[in-house]
């Protein structure tokens, strides 16, 4: 809850101050003492009464000098009587012998006891008004926010704003642009499929790791066809009330009727998608009520509406089997990470408005980032573009773009203190790796070689795959499981021990051979057969606990099996050491003195060999 702020304490204390000076201004003046009206009259025939004040029928008398009344423990010079009804004639001419000086004050009528009230009103009304602004920043805090704050808001500023997405800055899925064209022409001409009987695809489920552009997607294609856009992520129906996230939802839909032809987009919908029926949570609970009314609404569209639901994941495995239904979001568009020329045509993209150098080489750029996502390439951009800024140069050059992704991959660069020993081990570690990369045929070509410690690591060899691989073969697999190996080899075969250095290398090493051997049969001693255990999902309803499926004996060959790829994988590194021993001594000397050795210098102290690929 906010703090309620300074100016309203300063409201109510004002309020405060003013009722209490005006209640001392309207109060009655201190009681006094009744008596009957005939005494009254006879203290005024007798002379002892000097002033009196008529309020309608009533009497109040000061006397010359004080008396004490019956039952009464003190004298007072204050009394009080009342009139008989319809007034005394005699009693004003009465005053008027004695010399009594009368004061007439008029009746109080509604007004006043109204005008005692007033203080009272305002403070209430105040503090009604403070408590009622507090209650909807509290609202707002969790998600109790009027519908038309996130039900047109999108849709408006992006028409305002004059910045309509397209699908022309939807680089590296053409695929994915080909499969929601024709919601396309259905949202611009709806009548040309309704006269053949044809209804709109109520929903279309974009499933892709993240950062591969499924928003972005969503709003290209409302972009398109100029639709009305509505975006909300789902984690935004889950609310502290129950209730309100299943009310945002009607209230979305409903919005969306009205201004169809239209666009919904719910964001991470796994966030209230999952499986229901789990144990975690009953029936009733905020999360299934939300995912319930949406599977409602979406079931309440006629086909004369013009509504096409998107919804955006990375987690399709959890997501409840009713969302995935005929009729719901029985459409899946996958969209996966880039291969080399759509991250060639992201970068494009993104350095439209940057001004790049000659020396840059997207090909080359797009080649040394794979895995990247279409937003990991944004924030290459940026970071290179940042990095250029830093030396004030009015170009974003090559070496901006190496540092940049250097950057991303392994961290900033940290100040260490190395010792020499340290150092050196360093440098053999990885022209080990850079060596058995080197010489290996399969392995995928070098690009570079450091030990300037960035983040966590201390030093790399950086491969530069000159193609996009879909499937792995054997061959491949077991050089890249040498070159894992080749960081430790080499510090057992040029210093007779190894360090802790490798712990990424053999956890690496571990986690392939296993799969090798496990799911992809490639172990003549084991054979095809899956050896995984159980991957459904804990938490899910279905396995709590992971059964394995076959005995403690074929557990046993498996990491036998394993054990064997790893000891032949050594064996090829110690095998390259020993043959090319005087070349990797150079290379060592080299990586201490400069810390960092570019292919071209690698190339030329290892000496070419005819069955290592060509780099790009």
């Amino acid at each position: 809850m906010k703090q309620i702020p300074n100016w309203a304490w300063i409201i109510i204390v004002a309020i405060f101050v003013f009722t209490f000076i005006l209640v001392n201004q309207i109060a009655r003046p201190p009681a006094v003492n009744s008596v009957a009206y005939s005494d009254f009259k006879k203290m005024v025939a007798e002379g002892d009464v000097v002033e009196v004040t008529l309020t309608g029928e009533k009497v109040e008398a000061k006397l010359k000098s004080p008396i004490t009344l019956p039952d009464q423990p003190s004298s007072t010079a204050n009394l009080e009587t009342v009139m008989p009804s319809g007034g005394d004639p005699d009693l004003l001419r009465l005053f008027e012998e004695k010399g009594v000086t009368v004061w007439n004050h008029p009746v109080e009528t509604g007004n006043s006891w109204l005008l005692s009230l007033l203080p009272w009103i305002i403070f209430i009304g105040i503090y009604l008004y403070i408590m009622r602004r507090m209650q909807g920043n509290l609202m707002d805090r969790f998600g109790g926010r009027s519908s038309s704050d996130f039900l047109t808001g999108s849709a408006e500023k992006e028409e305002k704003a004059g910045r309509r997405v397209t699908f022309d800055d939807v680089a590296g899925q053409e695929q994915a642009k080909k499969e929601v064209a024709e919601l396309v022409e259905f949202l611009k001409h709806p009548e040309e499929f309704k006269k053949l009987g044809a209804e709109a695809p109520r929903g279309v489920l974009l499933v892709g790791p993240p950062g591969t552009g499924k928003t972005l997607l969503a709003r290209a294609l409302a972009g398109e066809a100029g639709v009305n856009f509505f975006n909300i992520s789902a984690s935004e129906f889950i609310e502290m009330f129950v209730g309100v996230g299943a009310s945002r939802v009607r209230k979305m839909f409903d919005e969306a009727k009205k201004r169809a032809p239209s666009i919904i987009f719910i964001d991470e919908l796994d966030a209230v998608g999952r499986v229901r029926g789990t144990g975690l949570g009953g029936g009733n609970d905020e999360r299934e009520q939300t995912l319930n009314q949406i599977l409602s609404e979406m079931d309440g569209f006629s086909g004369r509406e013009t509504v096409i639901v998107l919804a955006a994941t990375n987690r399709p495995d959890v997501l409840d089997p009713a969302l995935l239904r005929p009729g719901r979001f029985d459409r899946h568009v996958t969209l996966e990470l880039p291969d080399k020329l759509a991250r060639k045509a992201i970068l494009e993209v993104h350095t439209r408005k940057v001004p790049v150098a000659k020396d840059v080489d997207l090909d080359l750029v797009a080649a040394g980032c794979p895995g990247f996502s279409g937003a990991d390439i944004k924030n290459l951009v940026n970071e290179a573009a940042i990095a250029a800024a830093r030396e004030h140069v009015d170009e974003v050059a090559m070496r901006h773009f190496d540092e940049s992704r250097d950057k991303i991959i392994m961290g900033t660069v940290r100040t260490l203190a190395i010792q020499p020993e340290e150092h050196h081990r360093l440098a053999v570690h990885e022209a080990g790796h850079t060596a058995v990369a080197y010489f290996l045929p399969n392995a995928d070509p070098l690009y570079k070689v450091t030990i300037i410690p960035r983040g966590r690591a201390l030093g790399g060899t950086h491969l530069l795959p000159t193609e996009e691989r879909h499937t792995l073969d054997e061959d491949y697999l077991r050089d890249r499981l040498a070159v894992s190996l080749a960081g430790r080899g080499a510090e057992e075969f040029f210093l007779g021990n190894v360090s802790s250095g490798a712990d990424d290398d053999i956890k690496n090493v571990t986690k392939l051979a296993r799969a090798m051997v496990a799911q992809w049969g490639m172990s003549k001693e084991i054979g095809p057969i899956d050896l995984r255990q159980s991957e459904d999902h804990p938490f899910l309803g279905r396995e709590i606990a992971q059964p394995r499926h076959f005995s403690e004996e074929m557990s046993s060959r498996v990491d036998e099996a394993i054990l064997k790829l790893i000891r032949e994988a050594e064996k090829r590194v110690l095998d390259i050491l020993n043959e090319h021993k005087p070349q990797i001594e150079k290379l060592i000397e080299k990586l201490e003195k400069e810390e960092t050795v570019n292919w071209p210098e690698i190339d030329a102290i290892l000496g070419r060999k005819t069955t290592k690929k060509e780099t790009a």
